[in-house]
């Protein structure tokens, strides 16, 4: 089992910038990949980023390519996403997830292990 916990949300002007951290504890030496996942209210969860945990390759989402940033600290075990240029549009109920598999990164599907979610609210 492998245990999650996000931090680092709030409300943030257009523009601005955020920065989330999820530290993950228990078995984490059978995560292959971690990853973050969005939710708007009425909308369906979808992948924002993700991090191979052993070779630090990364994946994004075309709507936040250039935007958001994720990284690693393996000593920490935490993997972190740092929002900039933000808009509207990227409010969301931010997820942080981990795989011990290497099926689809943008499926929720493919995550064995879900934290609880941090409110990422951007006015305008």
């Amino acid at each position: 089992q492998v245990q999650l916990v996000e931090s680092g949300g709030g409300l943030v002007q257009a523009g601005g910038s955020l920065s989330l951290s999820c530290a993950a504890s228990g078995h984490t030496f059978s995560m292959y990949a971690m990853g973050w996942f969005r939710q708007a209210p009425g909308k369906e969860r979808e992948f924002v980023a993700r991090i191979r945990w052993g070779s630090g390759i990364t994946d994004y989402a075309d709507s936040v390519k250039g935007r958001f940033t994720i990284s690693r600290d393996n000593a920490k075990n935490t993997v972190y996403l740092q929002l900039t240029s933000l808009k509207p549009g990227d409010t969301a109920v931010y997820y942080c997830a981990a795989t011990s598999n290497g099926g689809p990164y943008y499926l929720p599907s493919t995550y064995n292990y879900w934290g609880q979610g941090t409110q990422v609210t951007v006015s305008s």
